[in-house]
């Protein structure tokens, strides 16, 4: 089976720092990969090289057979890649459904389009049915800086795939967000997976959230894969309890 994402001896160095070290991986179509490991593992800049925003020093990166490496966000965009920030991506004074139809916009269309089409961009049905999807219909008109800071996450993965995306980055999804909305999060992006076939990976701290979520782990340490696997053998290996769980 041929990878929809395939990661190639990337390294990544900043002077005589290296970052990123020799990291090799794929992901197949319809997969939940993890990317776990302590601070300073080299996971946000590894998802950096991947998508645009660094130039890796060596490798290459190559979605559905087509080298990418260093290629811009704004035409990963355009191929089918898309993104969450560690940081909401949100439009504080847009309502919830606007805040899905100016993301969809972002994937589609040309400016000229953009000026003289319909105001919702023809995405207003897309967005109520990702709005049903996520659970967001009773915020539907809230503006997204009312909502608490775990539905302002929700309404942030909600954006991210509203463009249909081939593959979606997960940059930290859970952080800072309670139990309950956390369980509610992971199970959307459960059955996303399960019933659009969305394919994702997701970089996080909070090795329960992974565990629960992902159907395969890598794990990183000082720029390096030391693991990867099924979460059970991830949690049982010695190496991650070390220099992940240790920490």
């Amino acid at each position: 089976m041929s990878a929809l994402l395939s990661v190639r001896d990337l390294r990544k160095s900043f002077g005589g720092i290296v970052a990123v070290d020799g990291v090799s991986f794929e992901v197949h179509d319809g997969e939940i990969l993890g990317i776990i490991g302590p601070n300073g593992s080299g996971k946000s800049t590894l998802f950096n090289c991947i998508l645009g925003q660094l130039q890796p020093s060596q490798g290459e990166v190559r979605f559905e057979g087509q080298d990418i490496t260093g290629m811009r966000p704004c035409d990963l965009n355009r191929r089918g890649v898309s993104r969450t920030f560690q940081l909401l991506q949100i439009f504080p004074q847009l309502s919830v459904r606007e805040n899905l139809i100016l993301a969809g916009q972002e994937h589609q269309g040309t400016m000229t389009t953009r000026l003289f089409g319909p105001r919702d961009a023809g995405l207003a049905s897309a967005a109520e049915k990702m709005i049903d999807f996520f659970r967001l219909r009773h915020l539907a008109d809230e503006l997204a800086s009312s909502l608490s800071y775990g539905q302002q996450k929700l309404l942030d993965a909600a954006m991210a795939f509203m463009s249909g995306p081939r593959l979606v980055l997960l940059d930290e999804p859970a952080g800072g967000v309670n139990l309950t909305m956390l369980e509610s999060l992971r199970e959307r992006l459960r059955a996303i997976n399960a019933e659009q076939r969305a394919t994702f990976i997701v970089i996080e701290h909070n090795m329960e959230f992974v565990m629960a979520l992902c159907t395969r782990i890598v794990v990183l340490a000082e720029g390096r894969i030391i693991a990867q696997g099924d979460p059970a053998s991830v949690r049982a290996d010695e190496k991650v309890i070390e220099a992940y769980l240790g920490h």
